[in-house]
């Protein structure tokens, strides 16, 4: 029996500052019971992921017979994707490399994927997006008031990888998601990365002015390119061991990669939105939910869990630079920042989305997943 109350997760150290959270009666919560079940349906036997992860490599050579690039991949300069491009390649891959320039870029991010790329000699297509139409964009979800700021960046990235793999004729879209770190997120600390009905709308209620040119894809749309054209999101680093201190200690090493300071924090507007907006705003510190993963998949103890959350998110001084580079970057008055901030907050649910059709689709694609991917 399930119940409902204000405290810590007994094994993970998620708590109720997610509002959908369960405990059960052992003192474990639902993140931790959901993470279980993900790593039983998704991710290979342990004795067999050595083969399966080649029958996926020879699949991915084999669909990319007489073409250029085996492959697509997304890279931003991060762990995740600096590791798919480095794994690939050491499995004699292919791939073509796509990176979404939305304006936010941090130089260390820069010099991450210039070196990757160099050493690894993959290629690269570079989108830039238009600056006036995603700043509207992205003002526009600071003003529905809602956890879920990097909807914008992270709808265009998926939009421009199917894209690209669609042009070229590729069956293949290889991410850097993962069971190991990125199982556990509460649905409503981020919520839309697919659900164009739901970016769509939000801009219509709070911006000035047309997405013409903004990289995006509808559920009919994604429809096409999983059924139709028949391409693959495949999450590769579920078919390794993948333990993320190793891997950075790999990716320094060989690459010359230099870590950046926290999950996703190469980008600039991800770093100020995850250290900033969401901690004062919505009480949402989403190192919980980035070291729970950790815990669940043996990577780091609760204790050291714990420990760290002691530790400031990030120094002052230099959020409180960010804040107002920000501020200046999106055109924005501080008074106006101030009044998003004192905003009543909001979830998903006071807007018009699809996510009923969403959660119908994934149990579609979870009941195909053997011939789709």
């Amino acid at each position: 029996m399930s119940i409902r109350k204000s405290r810590v997760c007994t094994k993970c150290i998620m708590d109720d500052t997610d509002p959908d959270i369960l405990f059960f009666e052992s003192g474990v919560c639902s993140h931790c019971k959901r993470y279980d079940a993900i790593s039983v349906s998704r991710l290979p036997a342990e004795s067999s992921r050595e083969d399966a992860l080649n029958q996926l490599i020879e699949s991915i050579k084999f669909d990319g017979r007489g073409k250029d690039y085996d492959c697509v991949i997304g890279v931003s300069g991060g762990v995740d994707s600096t590791y798919v491009a480095w794994l690939l390649k050491k499995h004699g891959l292919r791939p073509l490399a796509v990176h979404l320039d939305n304006g936010w870029n941090s130089e260390l991010a820069v010099s991450n994927i210039q070196k990757t790329l160099e050493k690894l000699n993959i290629d690269l297509h570079t989108y830039v997006i238009d600056w006036a139409e995603f700043r509207d964009l992205q003002v526009s979800f600071l003003k529905a008031s809602t956890p879920d700021g990097e909807v914008p960046t992270d709808h265009a990235i998926f939009a421009l990888l199917y894209e690209v793999a669609d042009n070229l004729g590729l069956k293949h879209v290889v991410t850097g998601t993962n069971v190991s770190t990125e199982a556990i997120l509460p649905k409503k600390w981020g919520y839309g990365y697919f659900d164009w009905s739901y970016i769509k709308g939000v801009h219509r209620q709070f911006g000035a002015s047309p997405l013409s040119t903004y990289p995006h894809f509808s559920l009919i749309k994604l429809a096409y390119y999983v059924f139709f054209k028949k391409i693959r999101m495949v999450s590769i680093l579920n078919y390794v061991n993948y333990k993320k201190d190793e891997v950075m200690r790999t990716l320094e090493k060989d690459l010359d990669w230099i870590y950046y300071g926290g999950k996703h924090y190469e980008s600039i507007y991800t770093r100020f939105y995850q250290t900033f907006v969401l901690p004062r705003k919505f009480n949402i510190d989403k190192r919980k939910a980035h070291y729970s993963n950790l815990i669940c998949s043996g990577q780091m103890s609760r204790a050291q869990a714990l420990e760290m959350m002691n530790e400031q998110i990030y120094p002052e001084s230099l959020l409180l630079e960010d804040r107002e580079y920000v501020i200046k970057k999106l055109q924005m008055s501080e008074r106006e920042f101030d009044e998003i901030m004192g905003a009543p907050r909001r979830t998903f649910e006071n807007y018009r989305t699809n996510n009923a059709v969403l959660e119908i689709a994934k149990t579609l694609v979870n009941a195909t997943r053997k011939y789709i991917g």
